[in-house]
């Protein structure tokens, strides 16, 4: 097994681990909702603070319902999901494709490169 290989079946079993543990070890068995999201926290927290709070803004759009929400939430994480994994294809390819070129040149006989002719084997270019 090689190197990489081993740093990400080690970085998957993390994650797995992150995602089964609080199931496992029972965290949040005594809360009303054990999962619930961060600002419902932090809803919670301020009410039980200062029971007048009064938020400085209100949402632009409030989903009809919790299912809903989650949707959007989960198209939302999918979208930043594919533009990150876009980004990094396409460094990849173009990490790839400079190490392809770098390679025909290095392997490529001294006298195969005519003058007048780029090194990726287009056309001459007429000078």
């Amino acid at each position: 097994m090689s190197r990489n290989a081993k740093i990400n079946a080690l970085l998957l079993l993390a994650v797995a681990a992150l995602a089964v543990l609080p199931l496992v070890l029972g965290l949040g068995d005594h809360k009303e909702e054990p999962f619930a999201g961060a600002d419902a926290e932090a809803e919670t927290a301020i009410t039980e603070i200062e029971p007048d709070y009064e938020p400085w803004f209100s949402p632009l759009y409030e989903p009809p319902s919790g299912e809903i929400e989650s949707a959007l939430f989960a198209v939302q994480a999918a979208i930043g999901a594919g533009v990150l994994a876009y980004y990094f294809g396409l460094r990849r390819g173009r990490r790839q494709g400079e190490e392809r070129a770098a390679a025909a040149l290095r392997d490529a006989p001294a006298g195969s490169l005519a003058a007048g002719t780029s090194p990726a084997g287009d056309a001459p270019t007429g000078d």
